[in-house]
This record gives structure tokens, C-alpha cells and sequence, in this order.
């Protein structure tokens, strides 16, 4: 049986979600891990609300003393996780909530299939769908299609809500990119690993999402107050197509204006800042070259 497995979550602000995320944890019906609670420095008393957790041998909690973001905190757990030698790392955000056998799942396959890439659970969302952010892609641009929970399905990009990868695949690959702060680090970082290794959808292993929506991420739609993170949407996103080459690049010449004019013909509100965030992030993404570290 597959051993020596820490479970980094990474979490800010969302002390009620992550005791909900704990719980399920600490509920799995294959219990032989250890859980490695990532703190992007929250200030909502999350240390106090979950204390009497830190009591568990199992329970690390780590502050990483400021706001790393989600690619941050998930580079900064993988460092110390493998600092500790732990030879095998699922990781999921605070909102993530496990259902009893997902881990066991996740297991069984990695057990039968050894020289797997990364593993990702099947997501759903609160009313039982399927989480429409948490889709793994079958292709450069394809989302996965199925309904059948049993499925097995190779995929080339995952996200980091249950996701499953070994300190091998790591260390031939390199860390996740903190730079990119939020959102297609998940995307960057599978892919990477898919190139080298083949990587699965695990349709038995299910996790629920507890998001706000189910609506997905649409700087169309989005409230004003969060238009400026899609400044890191569209520059990540960018520097991820453009690294697949001439695909990579004819995707990024029609995604461009295709955006736009969502944004002119559908957008109620301030579509002057919305379009400023999706050529300044596009422009950025096309210089933006962070160093992978190993």
C-alpha cells in the first residue's frame, strides 16, 4: 500500500470551511497520511478556530507570515513536504471537502498504474454537479466529458482540488510557479507533468467544492470588486498557450478578440476596466517568463 502521503491544503481566510476540510480529512477511510495546513497569513483568527486540530501528531500548521496567494502557498507546502521526505502529496484548497473513500481511490489506482503523472478526483458542487472550474482538460482547450463516476480517463491538465503526484514526478519536473499568485498555476503545473508522464481522472473519487458558484470564472459577469485579479487570468493563462508552441499560439489569437467583444456586447457594468484587464494581462502574458525551481 501506497505510504508516506501528506495532504497540503492551503487556506486564507476561511476558518468555517477549512474545519469542514479538516473533518472530512481526518474521516477518510484510508487514514495513513498526515495533513499539512499552508496559512497564507490569514487574519479572520484561523490559528484560534482550528487549535485544538494542532493537538493531532498527524496536523502541521505553517504561516507563511504573508498573502503567497494560491501558487504560493501550494510551491511553499510542496517545499517543506518534501523537506520532510514525504514521498507522496495530495493537495487541495480549504473549501475542498472529501468524500470518505476519495483518497483510497486515488490510491488503488496509483498502486495498479505506477507510472502515472498526477491524479485529479472527479469535483462537484454543492448542489451535486459537476464544479465547472474543477474540469480537468482532455486537450489543449477540450474539457473533459463525462458523466460515468467510474471512469478513468488520461487528461493532460488538473487542478489542485485533490490532486495526486508523487516526489519522483516533482523533482523531474520542478515546483509549481509562485509567481503566478492565482488561478492556471494548477493548469501550468499538470501540464507540465502530463508532458512527461501520463496523467488520469479518477471518476470513482469524488470531492466536493464548496465555492460560492458554480458559475465558473467570466470577467463578463464578475463583480466589479473582483476585476482586477483577472489581471493574473489572462497574463497566466497567456504564458501557459504560448509554451504549447504554435497551437499554443493560434488559440492565443483567437481567444484574444473573442474576449473583447464579450465583454462590449455583454458586460453591464465598467467594461472599460474589464477590457483594461484583458489586454494588459494578454501583453504581460506574452513577456512573463518566471523561472521554474527545482
Amino acid at each position: 500500500m501506497i505510504n508516506n502521503i501528506a495532504c497540503i491544503v492551503v487556506t486564507y481566510n476561511r476558518k468555517e470551511l477549512l474545519k469542514q476540510n479538516l473533518d472530512a480529512l481526518l474521516n477518510q477511510s484510508y487514514n495513513k497520511f498526515d495533513i499539512l495546513i499552508i496559512d497564507n497569513n490569514s487574519n479572520d483568527g484561523t490559528f484560534s478556530y482550528i487549535k485544538n486540530y494542532l493537538n493531532l501528531e498527524r496536523i502541521s500548521y505553517i504561516n507563511t507570515n504573508k498573502n503567497l496567494g494560491g501558487a504560493g502557498g501550494f510551491q511553499y507546502g510542496i517545499k517543506i513536504a518534501l523537506e520532510k521526505k514525504y514521498d507522496y502529496l495530495w493537495l487541495m484548497d480549504d473549501d475542498s471537502i472529501p468524500l470518505k473513500d476519495s483518497l483510497l481511490k486515488l490510491i488503488d489506482f496509483a498502486e495498479k498504474n505506477p507510472n502515472y503523472g498526477f491524479l485529479c478526483s472527479r469535483v462537484i458542487w454543492k448542489d451535486g454537479s459537476l464544479c465547472k472550474m474543477n474540469i480537468p482538460r482532455t486537450d489543449l482547450t477540450t474539457l473533459l466529458n463525462t458523466s460515468d463516476v467510474d471512469n478513468k480517463v488520461p487528461v493532460l491538465m488538473g487542478t489542485f482540488v485533490s490532486f495526486f503526484v508523487s516526489k519522483k514526478v516533482i523533482e523531474k519536473v520542478g515546483l509549481p510557479i509562485k509567481e503566478f499568485f492565482i488561478w492556471a498555476d494548477d493548469l501550468e503545473f499538470s501540464r507540465r507533468i502530463s508532458k512527461n508522464y501520463p496523467s488520469y481522472y479518477i471518476g470513482s473519487s469524488v470531492v466536493l467544492h464548496k465555492c460560492a458558484s458554480n458559475n465558473g470564472a467570466d470577467i463578463v459577469s464578475d463583480s466589479y470588486s473582483r476585476i482586477n485579479r483577472y489581471f493574473y487570468a489572462y497574463r497566466n493563462e497567456t504564458y501557459l498557450y504560448k509554451k504549447e508552441g504554435v497551437k499554443g499560439y493560434f488559440h492565443l489569437i483567437g481567444r484574444f478578440p473573442y474576449h473583447i467583444l464579450r465583454v462590449l456586447f455583454l458586460s453591464k457594468d465598467h467594461k472599460k476596466d474589464r477590457l483594461k484587464q484583458i489586454i494588459k494581462g494578454t501583453f504581460n502574458g506574452i513577456v512573463f517568463n518566471p523561472k521554474i525551481e527545482y
